[in-house]
C-alpha cells in the first residue's frame, strides 16, 4: 500500500492513503471502480499523528505523483 506523509504548520504529520489501497486483485479493482467519481477523482484518507481528526479528501487519481505537498496540506486544512 503506497502512502504519503506531509507535515503541516502545526507540526502534525499526516499520513495519506487512497481508500481501499490495501486490497489486492479483483477486490482492489472493484473497490477502485466503485470509489472513483465520474470526474476521475478518488477518495484519499489522511490520518494525523496527533489528536486531530482524520480527513477524507476527493483528489485526482494521480495525487501521489502530481499533487504538491503544499496543495495536499491545503486540501487537508480546507477539509478539517
Amino acid at each position: 500500500m503506497t502512502q504519503r506523509e506531509v507535515t503541516d504548520q502545526d507540526n502534525l504529520t499526516w499520513t495519506c492513503v487512497q481508500a481501499y489501497a490495501g486490497l489486492e486483485g479483483k477486490a482492489a479493482e472493484k473497490a477502485a471502480e466503485l470509489t472513483e467519481t465520474q470526474e476521475g477523482n478518488v477518495t484519499v484518507v489522511c490520518t494525523p499523528s496527533g489528536q486531530a481528526q482524520t480527513v477524507r479528501l476527493e483528489l485526482s487519481r494521480d495525487w501521489l505523483e502530481n499533487l504538491s505537498d503544499e496543495d495536499l496540506l491545503q486540501q487537508i486544512a480546507q477539509n478539517r
